[in-house]
C-alpha cells in the first residue's frame, strides 16, 4: 500500500510540474530586442601606465634617521693642535667600512682567558673583536672589552683642520 502512495505522489508532482511549461518567452524577446535598438556606448580606452621605475635605496651605511648624532665638542680655535692623526698607511679591519651606530654586540666570548666581543654587521655577520681591533669609519680602535661594554677612542676631524680623539662605546644591543 505504501508503494502505491509514493508512485502516485510522484506521478502527480510531476504532472503538475510539466503543466507549469510554457513556451510563451516574448517578454525576454521583446527585452532583447530592445536591448539591440538602444545605440552603441564607445567604451573608453585604457588609461596610459607609466612604467615602473625601481628605487634603489643608497642611504644604507649612513647614520639612523631616530638616532641622535653623536655630538662633537667645539673646539677652541686659540688652543694648541694636538697630533692626533689617523694613520693612513694602516690597512683598514673589516668593520670600519661600517658607522658605529650600524654596529651592535650581540655577545662575547671568553678563550684562554681573553675576552672577545661578538659584534653583528647590517648584513648579519657576526665578528670577533678584541682590543686593539678597529671598527666605526672613524678610526675607531678598541681599548677595552667587558661582557656588556666595548670602548672606543675614535679619531675625528675637528673643524679646524686637525683631528681629537673622542670615547665612544657599543653596549650589548646597541650603540651608546
Amino acid at each position: 500500500m505504501h508503494y502505491l502512495t509514493r508512485v502516485l505522489m510522484v506521478v502527480g508532482v510531476a504532472s503538475l510540474l510539466f503543466g507549469c511549461d510554457r513556451n510563451d518567452y516574448s517578454d525576454l524577446q521583446n527585452f532583447k530586442e530592445e536591448l539591440r535598438q538602444r545605440p552603441k556606448v564607445p567604451v573608453e580606452p585604457l588609461p596610459e601606465f607609466m612604467p615602473y621605475e625601481p628605487f634603489a635605496y643608497s642611504a644604507g651605511g649612513i647614520r639612523h634617521p631616530f638616532q641622535p648624532p653623536q655630538p662633537v665638542t667645539p673646539v677652541d680655535p686659540d688652543r694648541p693642535r694636538s697630533d692626533v692623526r689617523p694613520d693612513p698607511n694602516r690597512v683598514r679591519q673589516y668593520l670600519e667600512q661600517y658607522s658605529i651606530g650600524n654596529l651592535r654586540m650581540v655577545g662575547n666570548l671568553s678563550r684562554d682567558g681573553n675576552l672577545y666581543a661578538l659584534v653583528e654587521d647590517p648584513g648579519g655577520g657576526v665578528h670577533r673583536v678584541t682590543p686593539g681591533d678597529y671598527m666605526g669609519r672613524d678610526h675607531g680602535r678598541v681599548t677595552a672589552v667587558s661582557e656588556s661594554r666595548i670602548e672606543l677612542t675614535e679619531i675625528v676631524p675637528d673643524g679646524t683642520g686637525a683631528y681629537l680623539e673622542r670615547s665612544r662605546t657599543v653596549t650589548l644591543g646597541g650603540a651608546e
